[in-house]
């Protein structure tokens, strides 16, 4: 009861205060609302842009390896890149052998991509042809909205069936059911099989827009594309999640150096490439942007402090009078600390509410296709650096009323 009636109390000397002097108190607010519009803004935009990015990885199969003919970082390698050149592709026999002696893996695909045009009567779509094997939804995600995934005996077959992205099926079918339908790529007739739930465009569409693809199996896309030339992509899954992807690292390298058959001394002619990886690198990045959207706006909270803190050596000097005629009336160097550090704390969480409500108005804004999302954790992050910002520039004001002499203040005018 005491502690309820000391904040009411303080809330209503912080009001008056308020007020009374509404152009000041503006003024040194505004050092506080820009401190945290500037951090909040750029965690959230930051946070915001951390979603996309790793919504758009995650389609690629974050804990797997993918096994190349060149590595995703050939910049950053001192092996001499004409070498890169000469290395030959994987293949589907290296594909089927892994699959079959591979321990440690949960799942392997082997893919490859064309371009081409889908046609189903008068209708055309410019379609990313994707030939892939049978677990490869084992893998990546291709939830299937209609229709149903391919069988096993279809992949190893070459049957000539389909799944459909989204914007495949509504372009060349509309409203129509494209199941069991036929359509045409590259002068080849397919049945469809499946349509894939539309993911819409992402910020990062690593290997393209599964709206906009057409899967077939690789061993018919091999046979359209390049002749029986049986070289593709191959992606392995690891089966434990914890420590799993270094594990299956180790026994694809030395798998794929025995298929080779490389000496011990002989450098790899493949690459293991790892989603992850890249996670990790982006995480990176995105913590440094942190940091420094945060120390940029440090300095506008604490320009806003310093107004804070003038706030209130105004205040202690305007009520020194009725600190005087409190403390002779037995009000304690408690109450009269609390007060002041409850009305320094009170100015710097309006401001700070400020800053998060234009924080907030600003996620309406439309990026191209990244959605700006203001998170409950930011909104907390900003109001506890506002309230810490309040204590800090109201506890030497609170401190000076609190230990005034109750006889020399109330003489005060």
């Amino acid at each position: 009861m005491l502690f309820l009636r000391l904040t009411l109390e303080s809330f209503r000397f912080a009001w008056q205060a308020l007020r009374s002097n509404i152009l000041r108190t503006v003024l040194s607010l505004l050092g506080v609302t820009v401190g945290i519009f500037s951090i909040i803004g750029v965690y959230t935009m930051v946070d915001s842009l951390e979603t996309n990015v790793k919504a758009g990885l995650s389609s690629i199969g974050s804990q797997s390896i993918y096994i190349e003919k060149f590595p995703w970082g050939i910049g950053e390698s001192e092996y001499p890149w004409w070498k890169y050149f000469m290395r030959p592709q994987p293949t589907y026999r290296e594909f089927r052998s892994l699959k079959n002696t591979l321990k440690e893996a949960d799942a392997i695909t082997i893919m490859s991509w064309n371009s081409a045009i889908a046609k189903r009567k008068s209708n055309s779509f410019s379609s990313l042809v994707q030939g892939v094997s049978f677990e490869y939804d084992l893998i990546n995600e291709t939830p299937i909205e209609k229709g149903r995934y391919f069988l096993e005996q279809e992949t190893d077959a070459a049957r000539p069936v389909a799944i459909l992205g989204a914007s495949v099926a509504e372009t060349l079918f509309g409203d129509e059911d494209p199941i069991n339908q036929r359509i045409k790529v590259k002068g080849e007739n397919f049945t469809v099989i499946g349509v894939v739930e539309k993911k819409g465009k992402q910020m990062l569409d690593v290997g393209g827009n599964p709206d906009d693809k057409i899967f077939i199996p690789f061993l018919k896309h091999k046979r359209m594309f390049s002749s029986g030339n049986l070289t593709g992509t191959i992606q392995v899954k690891a089966r434990d999640v914890d420590g799993g992807l270094e594990t299956l690292e180790s026994e694809v390298k030395g798998q794929m150096r025995t298929l080779r058959g490389l000496k011990p001394l002989a450098d790899d002619n493949f690459a293991l490439n790892r989603p992850d990886a890249l996670v990790n690198f982006m995480t990176t990045i995105f913590s440094s942007i942190r940091t420094g959207g945060f120390v940029i706006g440090l300095f506008a909270l604490l320009i806003g402090g310093f107004g804070i803190a003038n706030i209130m050596f105004v205040s202690v000097k305007e009520r020194t009078n009725i600190i005087g005629i409190q403390k002779s009336l037995g009000a304690k160097n408690f109450f009269i600390l609390f007060q002041f550090l409850f009305e320094a704390v009170f100015l710097c969480l309006l401001g700070g509410l400020i800053g998060l409500l234009l924080v907030y108005m600003a996620s309406f804004i439309q990026l191209g296709t990244m959605d700006i999302v203001l998170t409950p954790s930011n909104m907390i992050f900003g109001l506890v650096i506002s309230s810490v910002i309040g204590v800090v520039a109201g506890l030497i004001p609170a401190f000076q009323a609190a230990n005034m002499d109750p006889v020399i203040a109330i003489r005060a005018k």
